[in-house]
């Protein structure tokens, strides 16, 4: 799947509720899965990890960052495109 396949496929399942909730709100959804992937991760380091809750928490919070470049009107695969393939990609270390 290419990163636009799968922004159009949340596009086409969930951007009418996601464009009326807005952005800001919708940011809170994204924080919370973002803590439910760090639990995760937290388990599997801890080497008491569920693989397919892990799995499922990477493809939660990539979904709601999708869902927020949706409202926002961002093209994720330009975008992404432009900061790290364009010019020699970003400079210095993150």
């Amino acid at each position: 799947m290419q990163i636009r396949d799968l922004q159009q496929l949340i596009r086409d399942r969930y951007h009418t509720t996601d464009s009326a909730r807005g952005a800001a709100r919708t940011f809170v959804w994204f924080a919370e899965e973002v803590g439910e992937l760090a639990h995760a991760i937290g388990r599997h380091d801890r080497g008491d990890a569920d693989r397919d809750n892990l799995e499922e928490e990477f493809a939660d919070v990539l979904a709601w960052l999708t869902t927020m470049a949706n409202i926002c009107d961002v093209d994720l695969e330009r975008a992404i495109a432009r900061k790290y393939l364009e010019g020699g990609g970003p400079k210095g270390v993150k």
